[in-house]
């Protein structure tokens, strides 16, 4: 019986490489560089089609300072850039990993901020990802019991801060990478971390995968194309939670209706919640903090305050509105802040207050600007005066986020609070801005007199 014959090897070549470089012609290519052998090789190549391509074309390292020997790659870093004559940007980070948290995952959350933060409308970040890694992208999921859009692993191309990211080696086997490095003699560094068994990456990569590959040769290849099938039913998904989307706004700006969530069924609703965490940008939740959503906060009364939580947001509920936002911040001190003269920098970050007199020639003395004071009373002209808890409760502001609102007071006496509303007359207009809650619909960055909220 005839031996099967070997498929040829895959190689990486510039024509090859220019195609998934394609929307880069013409834009400032950045080449995320560690100075190992999978972004040498993405750098190495790309300097052979910066003038092919029109490329502005740069390099960034990033320097965790996890490692003692980050100095030393930093330093490689630059010698390789310099002789291919690519400009290169250093970014220095001191991270320090909390108890429990996973080292890797601390260290690239903070290379992608490094990353969004350096790219500009039409900039391009290329990294160097490579079809082995797809494959342990997709394992690590499915151990972990990610959904069809954790199992579409990684994608080849995506927005990025304001600019794009690419993948463009994705579609290639690590040794095609090995093959180009070693035909052109690069020489790289090697992380002594990635063979760290106790790492999950590295177990699967040096002690799992081996043996699975000697079963089926072809196990990168076939697992790539799994992720690829998860994608594409992920979009499919992606679009129909966007249709259900449509029709649960609140009447509050970037809020859902509770009313028309509860009357989804549990399948639809994990997800139209993960689809709009991921719109509105916050950090994913786990299985359990939505299923907490569910059963915990949509059915609460409307008169409770529940809070689920996760590090970088906090989902709560107000009236008929489901809201995302960033955790609060620290409750102001109940001291008042005296104010001598207008604008007023409060507390970070609730921005600043400012404010004018309705007559400019009178001189207010003992103004004051205090948060959370209770038994004040709002004496609106030509409106029956009322309470500074019922005048948040009639205008809507969450109860939650009323120790937060600045308070402008003469004397004791409130003229007028942030965002809210005016009181007496005293004031020809008042402005709260550069707080987080500017576009949430709550509040109002500017009142004038007589049009009070």
């Amino acid at each position: 019986m005839r031996s099967p014959v070997p498929a040829a090897r895959e190689r990486l070549d510039l024509d090859r490489l220019g195609r998934a470089l394609a929307d880069a012609v013409g834009h400032r290519l950045w080449i995320a560089y560690s100075g190992g052998l999978d972004s040498h090789v993405l750098l190495h190549a790309a300097v052979g089609l910066r003038v092919r391509l029109r490329l502005d074309l740069r390099a960034v390292h990033v320097h965790h300072g996890l490692l003692p020997d980050a100095d030393a790659w930093t330093a490689h870093s630059a010698r390789v850039c310099a002789g291919l004559g690519v400009p290169l940007e250093v970014s220095r980070l001191a991270l320090t990993p909390g108890p429990g948290e996973s080292v890797e995952a601390v260290a690239r959350d903070a290379r992608y901020a490094v990353f969004r933060s350096l790219l500009r409308p039409g900039d391009v970040l290329a990294t160097a990802q490579h079809r082995d890694d797809q494959a342990e992208t997709l394992l690590l999921a499915l151990l972990r019991g990610a959904g069809v859009h954790g199992l579409a692993a990684m994608p080849a191309r995506a927005p990025l801060g304001a600019g794009l990211l690419l993948r463009p080696l994705l579609a290639l086997p690590r040794a095609a990478l090995a093959d180009y490095a070693r035909a052109h003699r690069l020489r790289w560094v090697e992380d002594p971390s990635n063979a760290d068994p106790a790492r999950d990456r590295n177990r699967l990569r040096n002690l799992v995968i081996p043996g699975l590959r000697e079963r089926w040769p072809a196990l990168d290849r076939t697992l790539a194309r799994s992720a690829a099938h998860c994608a594409e039913a992920a979009a499919l998904l992606d679009g129909f939670a966007d249709e259900l989307l449509t029709g649960l706004a609140a009447d509050t700006p970037r809020a859902l209706s509770i009313r028309r969530l509860r009357a989804l069924d549990d399948a639809r609703l994990r997800l139209v919640l993960r689809r709009w965490f991921k719109c509105q940008g916050w950090p994913p939740p786990d299985s359990d903090r939505v299923h907490r959503i569910i059963t915990e906060l949509l059915p609460a009364a409307a008169d409770r305050q529940p809070r689920v939580s996760w590090p970088g947001c906090e989902v709560r509920r107000h009236r008929d509105a489901l809201h995302a936002l960033a955790p609060l911040p620290r409750v102001p001190d109940s001291a008042p802040l005296h104010a001598a003269a207008s604008p007023l920098v409060l507390p970070p970050p609730l921005g600043d207050l400012d404010w004018a007199w309705a007559d400019a020639a009178d001189a207010k003395a003992g103004v004051s600007v205090c948060f959370g004071a209770s038994g004040l009373r709002c004496e609106r002209t030509g409106r029956p005066g009322a309470a500074l808890k019922g005048l948040f409760q009639e205008l809507g502001v969450p109860a939650w986020l009323r120790p937060y609102v600045p308070s402008l007071l003469v004397d004791g006496r409130l003229v007028g609070i942030g965002g809210v509303t005016l009181c007496d007359g005293t004031l020809r207009w008042l402005r709260w801005r550069g707080h987080p809650w500017e576009d949430r619909g709550w509040f109002l960055p500017e009142l004038a007199r007589g049009d009070g909220r």
